[in-house]
């Protein structure tokens, strides 16, 4: 369970550290910022069994 958490931590930060080097204008990077750190906060719940 540890392991799944860490990895998913390290790819929403791996991801997150992507969209920055990305040739996009501020409001694209904010709304992809958005949503991958939605997606990876759904995902560390279903890893804790909160759903």
């Amino acid at each position: 369970m540890i392991v799944g958490v860490l990895v998913t931590f390290l790819v929403v930060i791996l991801v997150l550290y992507l969209i920055n080097m990305l040739p996009l204008d501020g409001r694209a990077k904010q709304i992809a910022r958005v949503v991958v750190i939605i997606i990876g906060i759904v995902s560390l719940l279903k890893y804790l069994a909160v759903f």
